[in-house]
């Protein structure tokens, strides 16, 4: 909120002195006096300056809330058939379209063009020599054979050298040639795991150019401490958030399902695995560790709010809760179990107040621009 909207909340505060109509001398009064006792006075926001600064409050409705295992865990990925596309001749490679890791590829669909046009030594060019070479040279011992003119050896070593620049050749002159050179498709349909060339590169015949998987799924395990053994049988889902991002996954819009469940911990780790599968994204990336919400039996009647509405001052929780359209006052809660997303409430709260969800370091800001220093009730 800029310095302007916090001296017109101050002037409003200065105005009003408290939100509710009354005897403005003694609700000041009164409010300074809970100030001073340690508890949060009304805080002005006109509706103007709630939707500018982004301050968004919903009403607090109890409903179900899955308790939650907190932990550690791994995403993994899962077995499956890979492949390599290699370079079929040697040349500077092409992208044919954006191909970045987790990218889909059709089997057969090209991935890369290779092209040899501007290169000194054109291989496409040396490759039509050889086999037109070696095809004369063939054909010619073909017709000798048979007058025993040339032996079966000397036959057979030159039919194999033909065959041998015949396949060369082909890879040039076959239906994967374009204008912009030799085209390189994938041997399966899948995803990108790995890309190994960069669009300009040179690269010789065989050389590997890619890696695509036929993995659709990815595990999460979780590392579970046995303190919570008695309760693994309750568990029904997970949620899990990357070190590298804000959002929390849940497996269950994921095509999450539950793989196993360890019974024993294993040698010298106090945890114990459990593991899940869920589909296959982009975003994920297998090797990455991650913070791991564990879901278990529901519960009924549960005050809960998003953890955005939180704040945190010298280790207690607040959150801010819109009294009337102009006013929010901070309360403090206690707090139970969270999954990531969302935040038991045990205490401070009850159905129906409205709380604010989003911008509640913005109300946190102007609460402070709220207070009128030196301000008396001496008139």
């Amino acid at each position: 909120m800029s310095y302007k909207t916090f001296l017109s909340c101050a002037f409003a505060a200065l105005l009003l002195a408290s939100c509710h109509s009354g005897d403005g001398h003694g609700e000041a009064a009164d409010a300074h006096a809970g100030e001073a006792d340690g508890h949060a006075g009304e805080i002005v926001i006109s509706p103007e300056e709630a939707k500018a600064a982004g301050i968004v409050a919903e009403a607090v409705t109890p409903g179900e809330f899955s308790g939650v295992i907190p932990c550690g865990g791994k995403i993994l990925a899962a077995s499956g058939e890979e492949a390599t596309v290699v370079a079929t001749v040697s040349g500077v490679v092409s992208f044919t379209r954006g191909l970045t890791e987790g990218s889909a590829v059709a089997k057969g669909g090209t991935v890369f063009t290779i092209s040899s046009k501007n290169l000194q030594d054109d291989p496409a060019r040396q490759a039509a020599v050889a086999y037109q070479t070696a095809k004369s040279e063939y054909e010619r011992a073909a017709r000798l054979v048979k007058d025993k003119i040339v032996t079966e050896k000397e036959f057979n070593q030159i039919r194999s050298a033909y065959e041998s620049a015949k396949i060369a050749y082909q890879a040039f002159s076959s239906g994967g040639k374009a204008a912009s050179g030799v085209a390189v498709s994938s041997p399966i349909s899948g995803y990108v795991k790995t890309c190994l060339v960069k669009e300009g590169d040179y690269v010789a015949v065989g050389q590997p150019l890619m890696n695509v998987t036929q993995t659709r799924s990815l595990y999460l395990r979780a590392n579970v401490p046995e303190r919570y053994y008695q309760v693994l049988g309750t568990v029904k889902s997970a949620k899990f958030k990357t070190a590298y991002g804000d959002r929390v996954y849940d497996l269950r819009q994921m095509n999450g399902r539950l793989v196993a469940t360890g019974k024993q911990t294993g040698d010298g780790t106090p945890y114990l695995p459990v593991t899940f599968e869920f589909a296959n994204r982009a975003e994920v990336a297998p090797g990455s560790f991650v913070e791991t919400y564990l879901l278990t039996a529901s519960r009924k009647g549960v005050v809960s709010v998003p953890v955005s509405a939180l704040t945190d001052e010298q280790g207690l929780n607040f959150v801010y809760v819109q009294t009337d359209p102009s006013c929010y006052e901070r309360r403090e809660v206690a707090v139970g179990q969270t999954d990531g997303e969302r935040v038991e409430i045990k205490s401070g709260l009850k159905g129906g107040e409205k709380v604010v969800v989003k911008g509640a370091t913005q109300v946190r800001l102007a609460s402070a621009s709220n207070t009128i220093p030196g301000h008396t009730h001496n008139h």
